[in-house]
């Protein structure tokens, strides 16, 4: 109590309000985030737009913003936890005008304040929620409001973190984060029973998982079991004395769970085709020099390809598509995602509106989306929209390759390793060429084999074609 009376004599004069921090909406592709790393702990006072948490999703690791000047009273949810996109994360006092947030009316009691704000705005379609009362976080979304008075500003910093803390205990007893209350509805548990193990007591989702299996019966068995299958269930599996257990990162549990979802949800098939770039192989040859002294960036061969598919996409635009689950969702611009090996994972940052580039143009972008990805410096503006993505496995010395869809595109394809191999010419000759392999996993659901092939010969056409009169420019 001594607490709250510091802090209430300290911000005497100002209407103080409580505001719900909430994980912001950054694209349709984007439903979750793992939280990965508080900046802030309950009782710091935080300035307007200053990060708060980092949070890692399929797409990049980025920092979320504070809406508003004031202080963090309560951490919703803790490092670890996946949080839907628009899910409270923490609470705060602000003396700014406040949103009321979706959630928190949802969440509201009838002896809370919060009750008497008005009703939550309804689910729109099926794709999403419209969230007209979520307050943008970010400068393109700040408005004209004034800022935070100094004198305020330094009541903040000097408030009793005592005071914070007994706010989050306070809180702690009665709110849960999104993901565990959807694992507790799903499997019909009352959280008031379940002990809390994380921060401050807060109830997790291993608590709820554990609390599970802990009142599940075991079944009768409706005939006596074979002796080898007698005993206890087997237990998790623990790694021996010359065995190392790697916990996995938040940006690998994610890869994980988006692999498992593309190879279990999409009905994927596979095909290739192979290529003659001898031609190519010269033209590159021919101007990688002279490129790097002009442009300071290597060519490669990727650029060509992605020149060429591009062009392919104009001709089959159902390749540059999605699975909208009632429907078929085409996509009027051409984004070309290419697949990144980062320290920190497999990344796939996007080549926006390819199709308006030049192959000189593909090669800088390209160099410069590979560059940031490797130094963990991508924005989230860099792996968004994707329409079709293109890995590059021939770097990597691979010839042959069956990759995942990128869900929820159509395709993607991957350009293997030229070889020299011994090809039949015009004139029934034999001659040594250089040939490339063009592999694509398409989601057949939206394409059959026909419609998929007639794109890869398409492709395979405009590869070899690619020559010495082909500008770069």
């Amino acid at each position: 109590m001594m607490g709250r009376q510091t802090a209430a004599f300290l911000l005497r004069g100002y209407a103080m309000s409580q505001a719900v921090i909430q994980l912001p909406q950054v694209g349709e592709s984007v439903t979750e985030g793992i939280i990965g790393k508080w900046l802030k702990k309950p009782g710091d006072a935080v300035l307007k737009y200053e990060p708060l948490v980092e949070v890692v999703t399929d797409k990049v690791t980025m920092e979320v913003p504070s809406p508003y000047a004031g202080r963090i009273t309560a951490l919703l949810v803790v490092e670890g936890d996946t949080v839907p996109m628009g899910g409270a994360i923490a609470e705060m006092e602000t003396a700014e005008p406040v949103a009321p947030s979706r959630q928190a009316r949802e969440e509201a009691t009838p002896e809370s304040p919060v009750a008497q704000r008005p009703p939550a705005v309804p689910a729109i379609g099926r794709t999403g929620v419209l969230l007209k009362d979520v307050r943008p976080v970010g400068p393109t979304g700040s408005g004209e409001e004034p800022p935070i008075p100094a004198e305020l500003a330094s009541a903040l910093q000097g408030a009793s973190i005592a005071a914070a803390s007994s706010v989050e205990k306070a809180h702690s007893l009665q709110r849960y984060s999104p993901v565990v209350r959807k694992l507790a509805d799903e499997r019909h548990v009352d959280l008031a029973k379940v002990r809390g193990t994380g921060l401050d007591g807060r109830v997790t989702k291993e608590d709820v998982l554990q609390y599970t299996e802990a009142r599940r019966a075991p079944p009768a068995p409706a005939a006596p079991a074979p002796a080898r299958l007698a005993g206890p269930a087997p237990a998790a599996f623990q790694p021996g004395q010359d065995e190392e257990a790697v916990p996995l990162t938040p940006l690998r549990r994610i890869i994980a769970e988006n692999m498992v979802r593309s190879a279990t949800q999409i009905p994927q098939a596979w095909s290739y085709v192979e290529a003659d770039v001898t031609p190519l192989v010269a033209r590159r040859e021919g101007a990688k020099g002279e490129f790097l002294r002009r442009e300071g960036v290597e060519l490669t061969y990727l650029p060509f390809v992605i020149k060429a598919l591009v062009e392919c996409l104009k001709e089959h635009p159902m390749l540059n598509s999605a699975w909208g689950g009632d429907k078929i969702i085409l996509k009027k611009r051409i984004n070309v995602g290419i697949a990144v090996a980062a320290p920190q994972g497999l990344v796939v940052p996007v080549v926006h509106d390819a199709d308006h580039l030049s192959i000189a143009g593909l090669a800088k972008a390209c160099r410069d989306l590979t560059q940031r990805a490797r130094e963990g410096a991508l924005a989230l503006a860099d792996v968004h929209g994707g329409t079709i993505t293109v890995n590059n496995t021939g770097a990597l010395g691979s010839v042959l390759s069956q990759p995942l869809v990128n869900p929820p595109q159509a395709a993607i394809v991957t350009t293997e390793a030229i070889m020299k191999r011994p090809m039949v010419v015009p004139g029934d000759a034999i001659a040594v060429r250089s040939v490339m392999n063009l592999c694509i996993s398409f989601d057949h659901r939206i394409l059959d084999g026909a419609e998929a092939g007639a794109f890869m010969l398409a492709l395979k056409r405009r590869v070899e074609a690619i020559g010495p009169e082909t500008l770069l420019y």
